[in-house]
């Protein structure tokens, strides 16, 4: 949805409303359908982790063979919807499929899994643009990189909850990489997110609603990262899940100002 609304800035116009209505179905879909295949991919190593072993799969609530339908469910509403979209986009969306199979094996061989989230769930910064304007330019680029950086930081901060466990089961994640430099790194993610988001806004011809929402948006990643304790899991989660609202900042002053642009 970010990219829809940055499409609108640079459009002159209010960002689509189907677009964005679509976004919204595929996005939970579509994570909805990730997080199914990653735990199914994961049901064993989770069940060795205090905090997944009661998640269904590895409790025995759900069985594999009932996630793999849901997970096919959940792959024909986000295909139905991908469906949807102008064909340069489809196929934008279709390029996602291969970094999606791969994340959940990433922790195994490699200390950065989170990257590869980032990559994952930064594609929806081209989607919005590749569905208005039928190509790729450098603002939706700038805007992936920013979610890639972003994504790596904020997906830090929960894997911290895990640390003990995942070292434990001999598994990566740049919380265990960082370890006690957790809070300089996160720091230098944010702020690289921050200014790639600055310059997609730049190059979209964003005006100063757009930059009111950066600024929001920075604000907040300042306050995470004051109130960061790698030590408190519970702090962790809580800084972890208020990114929603860090990304809301920025949707919003995108929005507003495509529309006040009409």
């Amino acid at each position: 949805m970010l990219s829809a609304a940055l499409a609108g800035v640079a459009a002159g116009a209010a960002p689509s409303l189907w677009h964005i209505a679509l976004f919204a179905v595929g996005a939970v879909a579509m994570r909805g359908a990730g997080c199914t295949y990653n735990d199914l991919v994961d049901r064993d190593i989770d069940a060795q982790v205090a905090r997944t072993r009661s998640r269904p799969l590895p409790s025995g609530q759900v069985t594999p063979k009932a996630a793999a339908l849901f997970l096919a469910a959940q792959i024909l509403i986000g295909l139905a919807v991908l469906l949807a979209l102008p064909p340069f986009a489809i196929l934008v969306g279709a390029c996602s499929v291969l970094p999606v199979a791969l994340y959940p094996f990433m922790k195994r061989i490699t200390w950065w899994p989170q990257a590869m989230l980032g990559v994952c769930f930064g594609w929806g910064a081209l989607m919005g643009w590749a569905a208005a304007f039928g190509r790729l330019d450098a603002a939706p680029l700038a805007l992936h990189a920013a979610a890639f950086v972003w994504i790596i930081g904020y997906d830090t901060i929960y894997a911290h909850q895990d640390k003990e466990d995942d070292a434990l089961v001999g598994v990566g994640s740049t919380a265990l990489l960082f370890g006690a430099r957790t809070r300089p790194i996160v720091t230098a993610l944010y702020a690289a997110a921050a200014l790639l988001i600055g310059v997609a806004i730049h190059l979209a011809g964003g005006g100063w609603l757009s930059y009111a929402g950066l600024a929001g948006f920075a604000a907040h990643c300042v306050w995470q990262i004051v109130r960061l304790d790698i030590a408190d899991p519970a702090l962790c989660l809580k800084l972890f899940k208020s990114n929603r609202e860090a990304g809301a900042l920025v949707f919003a002053g995108l929005a507003l100002d495509a529309i006040t642009r009409l």
